[in-house]
C-alpha cells in the first residue's frame, strides 16, 4: 500500500512538473526552451506553453495568474504574441498584494504601449495606486505612469502626481518627478504647473531628487518659453550652487566614479546652464566663475572626468561666454587632441570646428596638433581633421599649411589621396597670391597623386597656364622634367603633353627663363620622344594618346626638321583597334604630308582661354545643371522673334575645348524639327567619335548650309531634297577635299566622298591664281524670311585682296529694323565655328569651302562690303 501511494505522488509530481503545464515554474520553461536544438522545437515548447496558459485564463486561476504572466513576459521578450494575456495584467493590477501588483505592473509596461486600448481601463486603479499608503505601490504605479502614459493619461492624474512631488518620501519625489517628464512631454500645456515644483526640488540635497529635478526643468525649457523665463530668473542660482557643491565635495562613496563625485549630476547641470544661458548675457555672466572653475579643477586623466570637460565645452561654446573663458574651452580641445583615444580625439575635432566661428586665433594655436592628426591611422579621425584644416587656411597661413599637406601627400594611404588632394587643390585655387606659387604646388600634386586628381581640376590647370603668358615657358619645362620622374601620374601626363604640343619651342630654346631657373638642355628629338614615350605607353588611356596625337601634328610645325619622324609616329595608329585615335592618325597624317602651306595657320597656338567663363562652366557643371548626352529640344522657325526677323534655332553653351571627357553637341534644329549631324568641330580635343547620321527632311525655311561643314555623312542641300545617306570607310580623311562639285546652294544633293579623298586636295601649296578677277556669288543663307547672297571681285594689281559684296534680301512685307550683320574670322582654324549665336557669324571653316570652290588663296586678305 506504501508503494502503490509512492507511485501515485511521483506520478502527480512529474504532472506538476511537466514543462507544458500551467503549473510550471517560470525556470523550467526557460530551462526548457533553452534545451531546444532547432527553431521548430522551439515554437512547439511556447506554442504548448501559450495553450496551457490560456486554458489557465479560461478557469479563471487565480493563484497560478501571476507565474503565468511571468512566463508571457518572457515569451514576449522571444518575439510571440501575447496579446491574451493583455486583461491578466489589469487583473493582478487590481489584486491586492503587493506581489501581483508588481508583477501586474511589469506586464503592463512590457505588454502594452499607449495606444492600446485596453490601457484606458488602468486608469482608475493607477489612480488608487497613487494614493496609496504604501510607498512602494505608489512607485510602482508612478513607474507604469512614467512608461506608458498616454496624453488622456497625463491629463487625468497629473494632479496626483503633482501632489507626491511634495512628498516626503525621497524615492516617491525622484519618482514623480520623472513621471512629470512624461507627463510634460505628453501635453506641453500642463508645464505651467510643474515650474514652481521644479525650482523647489533644486533645493533638495539627495542626488537622485536633484538629477530629476534637473532633468525636469530641461524639458520645461523645451516645451514652454514661459517656463525658460521662469527658471532663468529662478532657478540659476541654485543650479550654481548644486555645481560649486558637488565639484568642492569630498570623497562620497554613493557617488563617486573613478574619483569624480557624481559626474552624472555634474554632465546633467551643465546642459540645463547651457539652454538658459543661450541668447542671455545675464545668465551668462552668472556662470561664467563656475564654468572656469569645473574647467580648471577638473583633471583629464579619468573618462569621466573627460566626459564633464567635454559638456563643459559645450556649455561654453553654447552661451555668452567671455573671450576668456572661450579661450580655456578651446585649449580644453588642444588638449584632448593628444589623448590617444581616439573617440576623444573625434569629438575634440567636432568642437574646435564649432569654435572656428567664436575665436579663430585660439584655434590658430593648435595647428600643428591638428596637422598631426591629419596623418593619424584612423579614417574618420583623418577626414575630419582635414576639413578642419580647410577651415583653418587664411592669406597669411595658406604657405606653410599647404606644405605640410603636400609633404604629406606622398605618404598618405591611396584610400585618403582623393580627399587630399581635393582639399589641397581648393585651397590652393582660393588662397593663391601669385600665379607662380599656384603653378608649383599644382604641379607637385599632380606629380605626387595626379592619378587621384579630377579632370576640372587639370582642366582648371591648362586655363591658368594659357592666360599666364610670362609663366608659359617656366611651366613647360617644369612638366617636362615632371614627366621624366613621374610618368605613371595620368593628370600630370596629359597636363605636360600639352604643355609641350604647345610651347615645345619654348621648352627647346629655354625662352622666359626665370630667375630662379636653371638652364636645361633639351633638343627637338628629346620633346618629341617624351610624348611619344606616352603615346606608346601601355597604361595610357585613350584621352592621353589623343592629347598625344594632337601635340605631334602640332610639334611637326614647330620643329619642321623632324616633321618626317613624327609623321611615321602618327602613322602607326592609321590601324588602331580605337576608332577615335585611327581616325585621328589618318587626318594628320594628311596634314602633315600633304598640306604644308596650311600647316603653320592650322596648327598656330591655342587662343587665350577665358578663365571668368571657364569658371562659369565648371560651377554648372559641378551642380549637375547639364545633363550628359543630352540634346537641346528642337525650336520650330518663328519660335524666337529677333529684331532681324530670323528665327533661330535653341542656342547652347560653347562647347568647352578642354573637355576630354565629353564629347555631346546640342543639335540643331531644322524646319522640320530634324535634327541635324552632330559638328565635329565642337571640341578638337574630344574623346569619343560622334555618329553623324543625317536624318534631313525637304526643307526651304531655315536649313543652314554653314552647319556642320566638315561632318561626314550625307550633307543636306539649301533648297533640294536631302542627299543619301553616307557612311564613311574606315579610312576616311575628315580634312579630305572640298572640291568644286561640294553642295553650296542651289545643287540639288551633294556627292558622296570616295574612301580615297582628301577634302583639302583642292588646296595645294600654289593654289593662288591671280588673273581671276571676278567669281561666281554664292548664297551663303536663306530662310522663308531673309537671304544673304555673297559676291566676290578681286581688285586688278592686287591679287592678294578680295571683296565679298552681300546682298541681304526681305522675302517678307514686313521692313525690318536695326538688323545687324556680323563677320567673324579667327585666326587659327583650330579653335572655331560658332554658328548658334544671336548674330550671323561666318567662320574661317565656311571660308576654307568657299577657296575649294573659287580658287583663292589663304594667304589672301579678305574684306567686307555690306
Amino acid at each position: 500500500m506504501d508503494t502503490v501511494e509512492k507511485i501515485v505522488e511521483e506520478f502527480a509530481s512529474d504532472i506538476a512538473m511537466s514543462p507544458f503545464s500551467s503549473g510550471t515554474r517560470l525556470r523550467d520553461m526557460i530551462r526548457a526552451i533553452r534545451a531546444c536544438k532547432t527553431a521548430a522545437e522551439e515554437r512547439a515548447v511556447v506554442r504548448r506553453e501559450c495553450a496551457e496558459i490560456r486554458a489557465a485564463i479560461s478557469e479563471n486561476e487565480q493563484e497560478l495568474r501571476h507565474r503565468n504572466m511571468a512566463k508571457l513576459m518572457f515569451i514576449h521578450m522571444l518575439g510571440y504574441p501575447t496579446h491574451f494575456g493583455q486583461m491578466e495584467c489589469l487583473k493582478l493590477i487590481a489584486a491586492t498584494g503587493y506581489p501581483e501588483k508588481r508583477i501586474g505592473y511589469l506586464g503592463l509596461m512590457l505588454l502594452l504601449d499607449e495606444r492600446q486600448e485596453v490601457l484606458m481601463l488602468v486608469t482608475n486603479s493607477l489612480k488608487q495606486d497613487l494614493n496609496h499608503s504604501n510607498q512602494f505601490i505608489v512607485g510602482l504605479a508612478l513607474c507604469a505612469l512614467g512608461n506608458i502614459c498616454s496624453a488622456e493619461m497625463a491629463r487625468d492624474l497629473s494632479p496626483e502626481v503633482e501632489r507626491l512631488m511634495r512628498s516626503r518620501e525621497v524615492n516617491t519625489k525622484k519618482k514623480a518627478a520623472l513621471c512629470s517628464i512624461r507627463i510634460v512631454r505628453k501635453v506641453p500645456d500642463l508645464a505651467e504647473n510643474f515650474m514652481g515644483l521644479a525650482s523647489l526640488l533644486l533645493k533638495e540635497k539627495h542626488h537622485g531628487i536633484l538629477i530629476s529635478a534637473v532633468q525636469l526643468c530641461t524639458e520645461l525649457c523645451k516645451a514652454s518659453k514661459d517656463a525658460l523665463e521662469y527658471l532663468r530668473k529662478n532657478c540659476i542660482e541654485g543650479l550654481v550652487r548644486i555645481l560649486r557643491d558637488v565639484s568642492n565635495s569630498s570623497y562620497a562613496p554613493e557617488y563617486d566614479v573613478a574619483g569624480i563625485s557624481d559626474p552624472f549630476l555634474h554632465i546633467r547641470v551643465l546642459k540645463l546652464m547651457r539652454i538658459l544661458g543661450q541668447g542671455d548675457a545675464d545668465c551668462s555672466e552668472y556662470m561664467n566663475d563656475i564654468l572656469a572653475q569645473v574647467a580648471t579643477k577638473t583633471e583629464s586623466n579619468k573618462n569621466a572626468a573627460n566626459a564633464i570637460l567635454y559638456e563643459c565645452v559645450q556649455t561654453i561654446m553654447g552661451i555668452e561666454a567671455t573671450s576668456g573663458l572661450c579661450v580655456l574651452a578651446i585649449n580644453i580641445l588642444g588638449r584632448f587632441l593628444s589623448n590617444r583615444d581616439n573617440n576623444i580625439r573625434y569629438v575634440a575635432l567636432n568642437m574646435l570646428m564649432r569654435a572656428i566661428n567664436v575665436d579663430t586665433q585660439a584655434v590658430q594655436r593648435h595647428r600643428t596638433t591638428i596637422l598631426e592628426c591629419v596623418k593619424d591611422a584612423d579614417a574618420s579621425i583623418r577626414k575630419r581633421a582635414l576639413e578642419l584644416v580647410f577651415l583653418l587656411v587664411n592669406d597669411t597661413n595658406v604657405k606653410p599649411l599647404t606644405k605640410e599637406l603636400v609633404d604629406y601627400l606622398d605618404l598618405a594611404d591611396p584610400d585618403f589621396k582623393e580627399d587630399l588632394t581635393a582639399k589641397i587643390c581648393s585651397i590652393v585655387e582660393k588662397f593663391s597670391q601669385d600665379k607662380l606659387w599656384y603653378l608649383d604646388q599644382m604641379f607637385k600634386v599632380l606629380s605626387l597623386a595626379g592619378n587621384h586628381v579630377k579632370d576640372d581640376v587639370w582642366h582648371a590647370l591648362v586655363v591658368v597656364i594659357s592666360n599666364a603668358s610670362e609663366l608659359q615657358g617656366y611651366s613647360v619645362r617644369s612638366l617636362y622634367m615632371a614627366l621624366q620622374a613621374f610618368v605613371d601620374q595620368g593628370s600630370l601626363v596629359r597636363v605636360a603633353v600639352w604643355c609641350i604640343g604647345e610651347y615645345g619651342e619654348m621648352l627647346v630654346n629655354n625662352i622666359g627663363m626665370l630667375q630662379l631657373e636653371e638652364p636645361i638642355t633639351v633638343t627637338e628629338s628629346d620633346a618629341v620622344d617624351a610624348v611619344q614615350l606616352t603615346l606608346n605607353r601601355y597604361s595610357a588611356d585613350v584621352t592621353t594618346r589623343a592629347m598625344c596625337l594632337v601635340a605631334l601634328l602640332k610639334l611637326s610645325s614647330r620643329f619642321p626638321s623632324i616633321s618626317e619622324r613624327i609623321k611615321q609616329i602618327v602613322s602607326q595608329n592609321k590601324e588602331n583597334i580605337v576608332l577615335e585615335l585611327q581616325q585621328r592618325s589618318i587626318e594628320f597624317s594628311s596634314i602633315i604630308q600633304r598640306h604644308q602651306s596650311i600647316r603653320p595657320s592650322l596648327l598656330e597656338r591655342m587662343p587665350v582661354l577665358d578663365e571668368a567663363s571657364y569658371l562659369v562652366k565648371r560651377a554648372s557643371t559641378t551642380q549637375g545643371t547639364l545633363a550628359a548626352d543630352k540634346p537641346a529640344p528642337a525650336v520650330t522657325p518663328g519660335g524666337l522673334k529677333l529684331p532681324n526677323g530670323v528665327a533661330k534655332p535653341a542656342t547652347s553653351p560653347l562647347a568647352d575645348l578642354l573637355d576630354l571627357s565629353s564629347d555631346d553637341v546640342p543639335a540643331i534644329a531644322t524646319a522640320s524639327t530634324t535634327t541635324a549631324p552632330n559638328d565635329f568641330l565642337q571640341d578638337l580635343l574630344g574623346i569619343g567619335g560622334v555618329n553623324s547620321s543625317t536624318a534631313g527632311a525637304p526643307s526651304s525655311s531655315s536649313t543652314d548650309i554653314l552647319i556642320d561643314l566638315l561632318s561626314i555623312g550625307s550633307s543636306t542641300s539649301q533648297n533640294g531634297p536631302p542627299a543619301a545617306d553616307f557612311s564613311p570607310p574606315q579610312a576616311t580623311d575628315l580634312l579630305g577635299s572640298l572640291s568644286s562639285s561640294t553642295s553650296i546652294s542651289g545643287i540639288k544633293s551633294a556627292p558622296a566622298v570616295p574612301q580615297d579623298m582628301d577634302l583639302l586636295d583642292g588646296l595645294p601649296s600654289n593654289t593662288s591664281i591671280s588673273g581671276v578677277d571676278n567669281h561666281s556669288s554664292i548664297m551663303a543663307f536663306q530662310s522663308a524670311t531673309l537671304k544673304i547672297n555673297f559676291d566676290f571681285k578681286r581688285h586688278p594689281g592686287k591679287p592678294q585682296e578680295t571683296t565679298i559684296h552681300a546682298t541681304f534680301t526681305n522675302l517678307t512685307s514686313t521692313s525690318y529694323t536695326d538688323f545687324v550683320f556680323q563677320a567673324a574670322v579667327p585666326k587659327v582654324a583650330s579653335w572655331c565655328l560658332d554658328l548658334s549665336s544671336s548674330m550671323f557669324e561666318l567662320s574661317l571653316v565656311a571660308l576654307v569651302l568657299w577657296h575649294a570652290s573659287s580658287q583663292i588663296s589663304l594667304d589672301e586678305k579678305l574684306s567686307f562690303s555690306v
